[in-house]
């Protein structure tokens, strides 16, 4: 079956559900020639209605137009006709009455005093029907909420939904709009019915009434706005803004007569603090630092090459006048 066929027949068996009340197993009517043709087709009969119908079946065979109609045949050998009915006695037996005739009734007469036995257009026990014979089917169409099944060219097809079950779906999908619309305004704008010999202060009565009511109405809806919190501008992450330090405020140094200031000098050999007059000190630390300064910034002098070259001819003059000498 391919995708597209097995979604429509799917919508279209949970539409049955919703406004006929099928619901599984699914209660399937078959006739004789539906056998046979499955038969002759070599189909799983029952797998094929449980892949058109989505859901578990109950295959369901009357007596007197299935069964009785299978032992009258007299064109299939013997074999093949023991074969099909053993198969059709596998399914459900319908109690139809009818057995007790001499000769069994047509398909169509048999399944339509099942289907609808007081003529009421109702499927009442919600039988889906399974049938080759097209009287069958144009007789089911005109009944209200039977899904129809058929064998061609070895294919199991459903029949879309008819007029009938057309009508009545739309019927009762209004129902729910009309149901829905009741529901939801039940009591609010319905005048009251003003009785005999009621005057006009019943009329004003119900003005005032319905003045207040909306008055009420108005309140609790300014109140709820009124308790809504008006969100500001999101501030940042408080995991990832760096804490701010503490800073200790140090006590001014007292100083002597607004000139001399004190510094605290750890004496080595006692764990005694000495305070000692800082002005020694700082020159002392002035000078080693102009000291170091001054090293760091003397060059070394070169000795410059014009120099070096007229030594070098000096000690060569030397040399040659010794040895003229000699």
């Amino acid at each position: 079956m391919r995708g597209k066929r097995s979604k429509q027949y799917k919508k279209l068996m949970s539409q049955y559900g919703l406004v006929f009340g099928f619901r599984e197993p699914y209660q399937v009517l078959v006739d004789a020639q539906m056998v046979q043709d499955a038969e002759r087709f070599t189909m799983d009969l029952f797998g094929g209605l449980e892949r058109v119908l989505h859901g578990k079946i109950k295959p369901m065979i009357t007596q007197c137009s299935s069964i009785r109609h299978l032992y009258t045949l007299s064109s299939m050998p013997q074999p093949q006709k023991d074969a099909l009915i053993l198969r059709a006695k596998n399914m459900e037996r319908r109690r139809c009455n009818h057995h007790q005739l001499e000769q069994p009734l047509s398909t169509l007469e048999c399944l339509a005093s099942v289907i609808d036995p007081k003529g009421s257009k109702t499927n009442k026990n919600r039988y889906v029907v399974a049938s080759q014979n097209e009287e069958v089917r144009r007789h089911c169409r005109a009944i209200r909420g039977i899904p129809l099944v058929y064998v061609k060219r070895s294919v199991m097809v459903m029949e879309p939904m008819a007029e009938a079950s057309l009508s009545a779906r739309e019927g009762f999908e209004k129902g729910k709009f009309r149901a829905g619309i009741r529901g939801n305004h039940q009591g609010v704008g319905m005048k009251r019915k003003r009785e005999d010999g009621s005057g006009d202060d019943e009329i004003e009565n119900d003005k005032t009434q319905g003045d207040k009511e909306s008055d009420t109405t108005a309140e609790l809806n300014g109140a709820q706005k009124k308790r809504k919190k008006t969100r500001g501008p999101k501030g940042p992450n408080p995991l990832s803004v760096k804490k701010s330090r503490k800073i200790e405020e140090k006590p001014p140094a007292s100083s002597k007569d607004g000139a001399q200031m004190t510094l605290a000098v750890k004496d080595p050999e006692s764990d005694s603090v000495a305070v000692d007059d800082v002005p020694d000190i700082i020159e002392h630390s002035t000078n080693e630092s102009q000291a170091v300064s001054a090293e760091r910034k003397r060059k070394r002098k070169r000795k410059h090459k014009t120099k070096v070259l007229e030594g070098l001819k000096a000690s060569l003059r030397e040399n040659a006048d010794d040895e003229d000498l000699v």
